[in-house]
Formats: structure tokens, sequence, C-alpha cells
């Protein structure tokens, strides 16, 4: 599986993005900088976490209007797998490649923890290594992660299979107060229509080696690099 990581100014994640590729893959992907306008042939395009443009204006709306999104959009349009992590997801959003918003937390505080998700969908690659409603647990490191779209557009993202993941408070059910955010009805990962593009907050390239505590993560790169090989 090729892949490229595009990089903008006040990204941080994209080191960890790339060593978890390339521990599943083998494989190291390509770094691509905001300015370029066009990628290499990859099968995974990767918008990692970070503070884009320091999160002037709001999260992701500078970065989502740089040069090298037009082709992201375009690789998008064509089917390539997009993964976009934290600020990644809030660009990709910004970018409209996704539905919603995300905006200040609830709590109006940064959130620097492990969270537990519940597992929503696995008809994907993104998910497909996972279990339908089994519990991970992935760091979470935001201060604009609270997903919201109006009742309509949560409806349509249920009934059409499009939230990946949930916050929950332990392993047996969704919980307000596992809800790290304000997330409307605790989604903390969607899908496109044609779940070939994932938004999400939580980081599962941090949750990949043993030294990061647990390996939840590492199921996501692996189906990845299954299906697109």
């Amino acid at each position: 599986m090729k892949a490229a990581i595009v990089v903008f100014p006040g990204s941080n994640r994209e080191r960890d993005a790339v060593a978890a590729l390339e521990a599943v893959s083998g494989t190291k992907p390509h770094l691509v900088w905001h300015r370029d306008t066009e990628l290499p042939k990859v099968d995974l395009i990767v918008v990692p976490g970070g503070f884009s443009y320091g999160d002037y204006l709001r999260s992701g709306a500078m970065a989502a209007h740089s040069p090298i999104m037009r082709e992201v959009k375009a690789r998008a349009d064509q089917g390539v797998r997009v993964l976009g992590i934290c600020n990644g997801f809030q660009i990709i959003t910004e970018a409209g490649l996704l539905p919603g918003a995300l905006m200040r937390n609830g709590g109006l505080k940064f959130i620097c923890r492990v969270q537990h998700l519940r597992v929503e969908n696995t008809d994907s690659p993104f998910t497909a290594k996972y279990a339908k409603g089994q519990v991970v647990r992935y760091p979470i490191a935001h201060g604009d992660g609270n997903y919201w779209t109006d009742a309509e557009t949560v409806k349509r993202l249920d009934g059409e299979g499009q939230v990946a993941f949930r916050y929950i408070a332990d392993e047996a059910r969704a919980d307000p107060r596992g809800n790290p955010n304000g997330s409307v009805t605790d989604i903390a990962g969607i899908f496109n229509a044609k779940r070939t593009v994932l938004g999400l907050m939580p980081h599962p390239e941090d949750a990949v080696e043993a030294l990061h505590g647990n390996t939840d993560g590492k199921p996501m790169f692996e189906g990845l690099v299954e299906a697109l090989s």
C-alpha cells in the first residue's frame, strides 16, 4: 500500500502517522507539503493532526483552502481513501469531504486522555479488522472536537451507516459521561457516503505499538493495508 501524508504549517502528528504506516505496511509514506499541487500515485491519503495555521480563523478552515487540498478532493472523488485525524478531520470537513462542523469542546478546555470508543460500522477497510460494537481505546488531544450537524443529517448518518465510532464511558453503552467534548449523539468519527473517507478526532496512529500502552489503533492500518495492497 502506498500512502501520502499532507503536511501543513502547524501539523505535528505527521511523524506519528509515518511511524504507524511504516510499521504496519513496511513502506514509508510520502510527505506532501501544503503548497504542492500534485500528489504521487497512492492508495491512501492521510491528513494528520496538529494545529494547522495555528487554528486561526477556525480549526482547519485555512488549511482547507491550501493548494494541495484541491488535489486531495479530486483523488477522493476518484475513490482514493482519505483519513483525516483530529485536525485532519477538521480540515477535510471544512473542505466539504464530510458533513458537519467541529466546534469548541463543550467544557471549553483542551482534553488530553485515553478515550473509550465503540466501533459502529465495519463495512469499510478502515474498520474491517474490528467487530461491530467492539470497544477500543484511542488517545484524544483536542480543544475543538465537538462534532455538530443538524438532526436530519444525524439521522441520515445513522441510517446509512456513516457513523464509524462513538465515544462511550465504559464497555457497555454510550453515555454522556463518556463524551469528552459534547459531540452530537457521542459521534467520534464519520465516513462519507461511500465509506472511502474517514474523519475522526481520536488518534489511532498513537495506539499502534505496545509502547503506546495499547495497540487498538493497529487494526485500522492493517485493514487498509490488506484492502489496498
